[in-house]
């Protein structure tokens, strides 16, 4: 796996040897980067179950200011530091380590511009962020990443691609 596009377009990220995490495959990544590419320059990002974080970092590499992290599970957050210090982004991110769902509960309003959200399939996970955000608007846009066949309350814009949707929430 590696950033697509940007100023680190290229570079390899390290992968966690956890099979439960999916990182967004890169066509899914390129194409959601596209979508956003007038909203990511300065952006303040923030990337739920981060797992490796190729989300927030391939905002970075595209013209986010910096990019938050939330991941608690040992694997993921091992690569995830792994792959932040080998791009020399420790100044412009926060890893925080801890559960996706009380993070976003406890966050104000406008907190952050874009948040990723991209839970384990076939959990109800990804609901309780978008009631969260629903409930106190945390980001100016919502991202979620789900399989295709996962209901969820209509966005301002869905994708799919092959088994992936995307699902984005506009305040």
């Amino acid at each position: 796996m590696r950033i697509v596009a940007g100023k680190y377009a290229g570079r390899k990220l390290t992968s966690p040897q956890d099979q439960r995490v999916r990182p967004t495959a890169e066509p899914v990544r390129d194409a959601l980067m596209h979508l956003l590419r007038t909203e990511l320059a300065g952006a303040r990002v923030l990337d739920l179950f981060a797992g490796t974080g190729a989300l927030g970092l391939e905002a970075i590499s595209r013209g986010a200011a910096g990019a938050d992290f939330v991941e608690f599970r040992p694997d993921s957050l091992h690569a995830l530091k792994a792959n932040v210090a080998a791009l020399g982004l420790q100044k412009s991110t926060r890893i925080f380590k801890k559960d996706a769902i009380p993070f976003v509960e406890a966050l104000d309003s406008g907190s952050y511009d874009i948040a990723f959200a991209d839970p384990p399939y076939g959990t109800k996970m990804l609901d309780r962020v978008v009631a969260s955000w629903q409930k106190v608007k945390f980001a100016k846009l919502l991202v979620a990443e789900h399989e295709k066949d996962h209901k969820l309350p209509r966005g301002a814009d869905r994708r799919v691609f092959e088994d992936t949707a995307v699902t984005i929430y506009r305040t």
